[in-house]
């Protein structure tokens, strides 16, 4: 049996054209069109090169139909400045991911969805606020571990391959769960703010047309996330008036943000000059701030996702056995789970958090 969405899922996993797979494989693109809109089947031998150039078993293409993400339904940052077939590789290895995540569903109970969403409603300091309120979190409480604190409320995060270092995080709401992919090659300040981001992107534009996002709605999500990771209070209680260069790199490290974040966000609140401002973007730059985020600490993952992992092997069900289940092979898994497959059996991560998730096996 040939299931052809399924050649279209890992074509565009690939992020190939019909043109360059064709030319990989030995058949025009018209046939692989034919094959993709289910109006011919390939042979044997063509299905086994198939299977070959796209990384994928031969088992891939006989599993059921998948319907893809609907990239409307996505939040993607800087959308016009990303090729489309770079979106598509996207869209395709997350929807895999969602395939993972209902497999895991299937045999573990895990926390239910605990998300609000206020949608525009609220401004993105009162939804920062809210949420802080809804999950016990304080008022002005540093948050120790932004993937942990997540996933605890039902969200779902996976990692994106490396190579499309060009597409950032973004999210979306699917059947009711919502999901996060987070670029892995950012440093661990700037990946937490990711997550924070595209928090503010479920609560407060749930009922948005993502595929057409507006440059206020990305400002709106950065607000947000400013003011969940960096309270006005926490601020005011550790900063000093005035802060200069060298006290701002100290105590970024309370809040676990990247210096240019805290800098961008004691400016909008007033606690620098604009002139203060301008210089301390051009020292940190000059710093190295700007390109990377020097001294930024261990990047968080995913706990949920270790735990699954851990008790998996305890029960004997080795990585590969998940990855034949899934029809897909070690490390097209590997780059949906930040790499833990490798790693489960050790700790439990880096911090903990005020909740924790929760893992049942489902009988």
């Amino acid at each position: 049996m040939f299931t052809p969405s399924r050649l279209a899922l890992a074509r565009k996993r690939r992020g190939m054209t019909l043109v360059e797979l064709g030319d990989r494989v030995g058949v025009t693109s018209q046939s692989l069109s034919n094959y993709e809109r289910g109006r011919q089947t390939p042979s044997a031998p063509t299905l086994r090169s198939l299977s070959e150039v796209l990384d994928f078993p031969l088992s891939f293409f006989s599993a059921p139909e998948v319907d893809e993400i609907d990239g409307k339904s996505v939040n993607f940052r800087a959308r016009s400045k990303l090729a489309a077939s770079t979106r598509e590789a996207a869209l395709a290895e997350s929807r895999l991911a969602v395939e993972l995540s209902n497999w895991i569903d299937g045999r573990f109970k895990l926390p239910s969805v605990n998300l609000p969403t206020p949608g525009r409603k609220m401004a993105p300091a009162l939804a920062a606020e809210y949420l802080r309120s809804a999950w016990r979190l304080g008022e002005d409480a540093s948050i120790r571990n932004m993937i942990h604190l997540v996933e605890a409320h039902g969200v779902r995060i996976f990692s994106l391959a490396p190579e499309y270092p060009e597409v950032d995080a973004f999210s979306f709401w699917r059947d009711g769960r919502p999901y996060i992919f987070l670029n892995t090659m950012k440093s661990a300040p700037r990946s937490r703010f990711d997550v924070a981001h595209e928090l503010g992107h479920l609560i407060m534009h749930v009922d948005d047309d993502a595929g057409v996002r507006t440059r206020a709605a990305e400002k709106e999500a950065d607000e947000f996330a400013s003011n969940l990771l960096m309270p006005r209070r926490s601020l005011a209680a550790k900063i000093p008036e005035n802060p200069t260069t060298d006290q701002v790199i100290r105590l970024k490290k309370h809040w676990n943000v990247s210096a240019l974040a805290l800098t961008y966000r004691l400016h909008a609140l007033g606690r620098i000059t604009d002139w203060q401002y301008r210089q301390s973007v051009i020292e940190l730059g000059r710093l190295g701030y700007r390109t990377g985020e020097p001294n930024g600490g261990p990047r968080e993952s995913s706990m949920l996702l270790q735990k699954v992992f851990a008790f998996l092997r305890e029960q004997g069900t080795m990585p590969r056995h998940v990855a034949h289940e899934l029809n897909t092979n070690l490390s097209e898994l590997n780059s949906w789970v930040f790499g833990l497959i490798v790693t489960a059996t050790a700790g439990e991560g880096q911090g903990s958090e005020l909740q924790r998730p929760r893992l049942h096996l489902v009988k």
